[in-house]
């Protein structure tokens, strides 16, 4: 990780588990929801998808991607969500157990499953807390970090 990520984002991200993700190829756009389980430690989203599912088929031709992580509320002022870009591969044989276990300990049902695993590196992460002040946001860059 090349930047100190706000404490905050943290927070948030490991206070949530399910993602909005969003892929194209060839200018066809698709988005879908993914169960995530985030590793603080690597700056990691750890997510299952199978081969035969259309963002997956995307990954292909196109690794880079963009995701959404919304808390919903009626109330306007405790409003908060997370936009981020990065991209998503399959895990190497190496990372594999490290990134299986992130994904069980989050998720432990899924031991009794046959899970296909991904790893999203994040490159950009952009919180939206409207209990900081409307609008207020906390962005973090791969390569810069931007504290308000």
């Amino acid at each position: 990780m090349n930047a100190e990520i706000d404490p905050r984002i943290i927070r948030f991200l490991g206070r949530h588990h399910i993602m909005t993700l969003a892929t194209v190829q060839e200018g066809q756009p698709h988005c879908c929801t993914l169960f995530y389980a985030y590793a603080p430690e690597t700056n990691r989203f750890v997510v299952t998808s199978s081969e035969s599912t259309l963002h997956v088929k995307q990954l292909a031709r196109n690794a880079r991607i963009a995701g959404a992580i919304a808390l919903e509320s009626k109330v306007i002022g405790k409003l908060q969500g997370i936009q981020l870009r990065g991209s998503m591969t399959r895990p190497s044989a190496r990372e594999l157990p490290e990134v299986r276990q992130a994904y069980l300990k989050r998720f432990p049902f899924a031991a009794l499953m046959d899970i296909d695993l991904w790893v999203i590196e994040p490159d950009f992460l952009k919180l939206t807390d409207n209990r900081l002040g409307f609008g207020k946001k906390l962005i973090w860059e791969a390569n810069q970090s931007t504290r308000p």
